[in-house]
């Protein structure tokens, strides 16, 4: 166990919690893309409750929105960590930023086909 983590389970909760919060102060201040992400999120609620015939669709339009902003959380991991390992161009730093970058983009059309369909359905019914 890292020096310093609580090893109370709730202590350890709150101490998990703090970090996370970090995180997300800390991807909103340095990230566009997230803060983007965030307010798209914002507006798409008021369209998922107009759209969504039952809470858990509702759910499940937010539900894929916010996998994009997960995995801009993690994109935004793996730059930082590629970032602090030197700027020196190399393959597998490339590599790294373009993986991270394609996950967010995966999951990007993942939720634009849920959002599609959920569209069509309305519109076709």
């Amino acid at each position: 166990m890292k020096p310093g983590t609580p090893k109370n389970e709730f202590k350890r909760l709150v101490y998990a919690t703090r970090n996370s919060l970090k995180g997300y102060v800390r991807v909103w201040r340095d990230e566009a893309a997230f803060r983007f992400q965030s307010v798209v999120m914002v507006g798409l609620v008021p369209l998922a409750a107009w759209l969504a015939e039952s809470w858990s669709e509702f759910a499940w339009l937010l539900f894929v929105w916010g996998l994009v902003m997960a995995a801009e959380l993690g994109n935004s991991a793996i730059e930082a960590v590629v970032d602090r390992i030197g700027v020196e161009v190399h393959d597998l730093s490339g590599k790294a930023k373009d993986a991270g970058s394609a996950m967010v983009m995966t999951l990007m059309l993942l939720a634009v086909t849920v959002w599609a369909a959920t569209i069509a359905d309305r519109l076709g019914a």
